[in-house]
């Protein structure tokens, strides 16, 4: 078996011929030939076989092979943007892709199926342009610095696919194909979804270099409003791990914590209401629940659960849930090493008394400094973090970031201040341009996580960028949470077909549409638009009645009086059937949640 190296093909040319592809990679002897007939793929010496004149250009990696009706398509990064330098290894972020179909032409397809595999490009397109995937072709980027100095010298030696965490490698569905052949992992890039950001910085007259690394967890990945809670596997929705990193002359430091949703069998599915009811599922709980835990505790140590959600009404549901699990868990890993901890933000902050966020930091300080952080210096282990805070509200979105964000600077101000940055009496607020670029990265970490999960930019976030809740912050807000309504009732549901496709959880099957049914073929018929249409006409109508008319008289206002009662009563029907009129997922729905027992 040929030596694996452990780094990757960092720049490819790729040619194009008619029945080959061929990935050349620059300063290599060897060439990744590809057949656009069989699909073979071989790994060459290269001596010269590429065809002169053959179709040529420069690529950054390979995402990976996607099989779709038409037959498979090579997904390749065609631009990219260097985000920084991270324990002294260029991390990268992807700019631009390109499929590019195996099959020259798609006339063996009918003209339904070429229609259904636009749109699983479509699908797969609008997931690579979501906003943002990384990778490096040198560096772990899915592991701590904690876990990665724990590793052995055997592990780092194995290429980089293989000793990537799988919960944050967003492309290892595409590269099936690729890493079962241990010669060809100078090809498996692999690739994670979230938010890095790389700053230098400065504070009096030092240097430092500052990151903070959010990794978007593949296992029940999803949408805000499909994909909410814990699987039989305890895995649970929107589950993100960021990382604060800081590098100062020979120290390297890194503070850890979690999001995700609340560890329960519940969901949230849209139906046209603004904001449906949460609903806990008659499931048991207890074995997922504990799955997740014994999965955190072994990951990451001690565990402290801040849940954000509202004390009463139907969030107050899950927050009794969740803390009954907690309190009454029969496992003992759990009793030694969870503690839950809740805190009504909306009801404790109301009337923009923001302030009171301090009260929560109180509350975390010990267990802040029970659980400490990563500090390496000159190769040797000072502290080690030996837990987390795993944080969430009902999105693990707005309310989450801003305690993350706040958590994270309480890490900065002991780290800088160990390490001589600061002095003993000095504070990070006063600092005001790191405090400036420390408040902007975090609302910007909330942005993008956010985008990610839901479709907009977070909220709240004018609390994390400028320190105070403004009333242009609510505005913002409510401009945020409309476009979420929207999106989250008539797009989400091809987005999370988009994830689905992409990490695998639908494969498609050749013939499909012809041998076998098609998932996207629509079976609702247009006598679903009627009441929808209804509404709309009526509102129509009840305009005329006040615009047109010249003069007021008993038949315009009795027009008016039906047309508002048609419109009132066409709506309250639209709610009724509105779980049919959302655009829901089509391709793996019964992974989306469990069955009401």
């Amino acid at each position: 078996m040929a030596k694996v190296s452990p780094d990757v093909a960092e720049e490819l040319v790729f040619h194009q011929t008619d029945d080959r592809f061929y990935l050349e990679p620059v300063n290599s002897r060897q060439v990744l030939v590809i057949d656009r007939l069989n699909h073979d793929i071989t790994l060459e010496e290269n001596v010269g076989q590429v065809p002169f004149g053959a179709a040529r250009r420069t690529v950054y990696g390979l995402v990976g092979i996607l099989h779709l009706i038409a037959g498979p398509y090579l997904v390749l990064v065609t631009r990219r943007t260097k985000v920084g330098v991270l324990n002294k290894q260029t991390i990268w972020r992807v700019v631009g892709t390109d499929a590019v179909p195996y099959a020259r032409t798609t006339t063996h397809l009918t003209p339904e199926q070429r229609q259904y595999n636009e749109k699983y490009i479509a699908m797969v397109q609008q997931v690579l342009s979501t906003p943002y995937f990384y990778f490096s072709y040198t560096y772990d980027l899915t592991h701590t610095l904690q876990r990665l100095y724990y590793t052995a010298e055997d592990f780092l030696q194995m290429a980089l696919h293989e000793r990537a965490d799988p919960r944050f490698v967003w492309n290892q569905h595409l590269l099936r194909d690729l890493s079962v052949q241990p010669e060809m992992s100078a090809f498996c890039l692999p690739i994670m979804h979230g938010f890095i950001s790389i700053k230098q910085c400065s504070i009096n007259g030092e240097w430092f270099t500052w990151s903070v690394i959010s990794r978007r967890s593949v296992y029940r990945a999803g949408t805000r409003m499909w994909m909410r809670g814990i699987d039989q596997e305890g895995a649970v929705a929107n589950f993100v791990e960021t990382e604060q990193v800081v590098e100062f002359r020979d120290f390297r430091t890194s503070f850890v914590q979690t999001r995700g949703s609340i560890p329960l069998h519940w969901s949230q599915e849209p139906n046209l209401r603004y904001k449906p009811d949460p609903r806990i599922r008659n499931a048991r709980h207890e074995e997922a629940f504990t799955r997740h835990f014994e999965s955190q505790v072994l990951n990451y140590g001690r565990q402290v659960a801040v849940n954000l959600v509202n004390g009463k009404g139907p969030e107050g549901k899950l927050h009794d849930a969740f803390r009954n699990l907690i309190e009454t868990s029969g496992r003992q890993m759990i009793k030694d090493n969870v503690r839950y901890e809740h805190f009504d933000f909306h009801h404790e902050c109301r009337k923009m008394r923001w302030d009171r966020l301090s009260i929560l930091m109180d509350r975390l300080e010990q267990d802040r400094e029970t659980m400490g952080y990563f500090l390496l210096r000159e190769g040797v282990v000072l502290l080690e973090q030996e837990g987390v805070f795993r944080t969430n509200c009902i999105d693990c979105l707005d309310r989450t970031n801003v305690v993350q964000s706040m958590l994270a600077r309480k890490h900065l101000q002991s780290v800088l201040t160990r390490m001589g940055i600061l002095s003993e009496r000095q504070r990070i607020e006063d600092q005001l341009s790191f405090e400036l670029a420390f408040r902007n990265v975090w609302a910007d970490n909330a942005d993008v996580i956010s985008t990610e999960y839901s479709g907009t930019g977070a909220l709240k976030t004018d609390f994390t960028r400028t320190g105070k809740r403004t009333r242009l912050g609510l505005l913002k807000d409510g401009w945020n949470s409309g476009i979420r309504y929207i999106k989250n009732n008539f797009a989400d549901g091809e987005r999370q077909d988009g994830m689905d496709l992409f990490l695998g959880k639908y494969q498609v099957e050749p013939g499909e549409g012809v041998t076998r049914p098609c998932p996207l073929k629509n079976q609702q018929g247009n006598r679903i638009l009627l009441f929808p249409g209804a509404v709309f006409f009526s509102l129509l109508m009840v305009f005329a009645c006040v615009l047109l008319p010249s003069e007021y008289n008993s038949f315009i206002l009795l027009s008016l009086l039906f047309w508002a009662a048609m419109m009132v009563a066409a709506a309250f029907a639209t709610l009724l059937q509105g779980r049919q009129l959302v655009n829901a997922p089509r391709l793996a729905t019964q992974s989306l949640t469990l069955a009401t027992a």
